[in-house]
């Protein structure tokens, strides 16, 4: 199981949001190189990065911090991205950043044809493309989690089944950032759908939540504000939990 530390990026500043409320905002850094650098040492081998100013605007916003990270680190570890890609000139830029995943949200929510269309893309490569489903009380959440659809996760995991998607990132809103610990059936489920390695997201708290994740299947866990208030040592789970 990959450990995916988390660099949400607003303003050109690392930050965390509590479920997902733009008004409810802690800044811990000001340097997303430093940090990712951090991460690197600590040997994570995947940074979760997202552009939450775009995943609101749904245009790349802080591109020159996502590049800096990607050059900084190289070939030591890979940058999955999201925030703000809905249209493929957004993919486009990100690609020629540097990073090596892309999480599909809203876009895919709101126009799944046009999501297929980039399943079947060969300049892109499905295994570079991750599906984003960020839910809220079971329902699929949008444009930076300010709108509601009435679609689930599960539904939208059993559409990709068999696509040779690189990972489907699931999201529990009431969750993130509030260190309550992932919502494990809600992700259960959405990994019993689909045949594509599931990323758990949103509340991790600690080691335990970490292993509990593993005993689940999940392909990866991301870990944000539990790292940056020290209650997650990076180092020893990476060397705990991937192989």
């Amino acid at each position: 199981m990959d450990i995916l530390p988390a660099i949400d990026i607003r303003s050109g500043k690392v930050v965390r949001l509590s479920q997902g409320d733009y008004e409810r905002q802690t800044v811990y850094a000001d340097d997303a190189v430093k940090v990712a650098e951090e991460f690197v040492s600590a040997g994570a081998r995947w940074i979760h990065m997202v552009d939450l100013d775009a995943a609101r605007s749904g245009a790349p916003t802080n591109t020159g911090v996502v590049a800096a990270v990607c050059r900084a680190i190289g070939s030591r570890a890979h940058v999955q991205f999201g925030g703000g890609l809905r249209r493929r000139e957004a993919i486009d830029t990100m690609i020629g950043a540097g990073v090596s995943r892309l999480v599909i949200g809203s876009a895919a929510l709101k126009d799944w044809p046009w999501f297929e269309q980039l399943l079947g893309d060969a300049g892109l490569g499905n295994d570079h493309l991750a599906l984003g489903l960020d839910a809220r009380d079971g329902r699929l959440a949008a444009e930076g989690w300010t709108e509601s659809s009435a679609q689930t996760a599960v539904e939208l995991a059993g559409r990709v089944r068999g696509s040779g998607l690189g990972a489907i990132v699931y999201t529990d809103i009431a969750r993130d950032g509030m260190l309550t610990g992932p919502n494990l059936p809600a992700t259960a489920d959405v990994i019993a759908a689909t045949d594509v390695p599931v990323i758990a997201s949103g509340g991790m708290s600690g080691m335990d939540d970490l292993v509990a994740c593993r005993q689940a299947a999940c392909a990866g866990a991301i870990v944000g504000r539990a790292y940056y208030e020290g209650k997650i040592d990076l180092a020893a789970a990476c060397r705990r939990f991937q192989d």
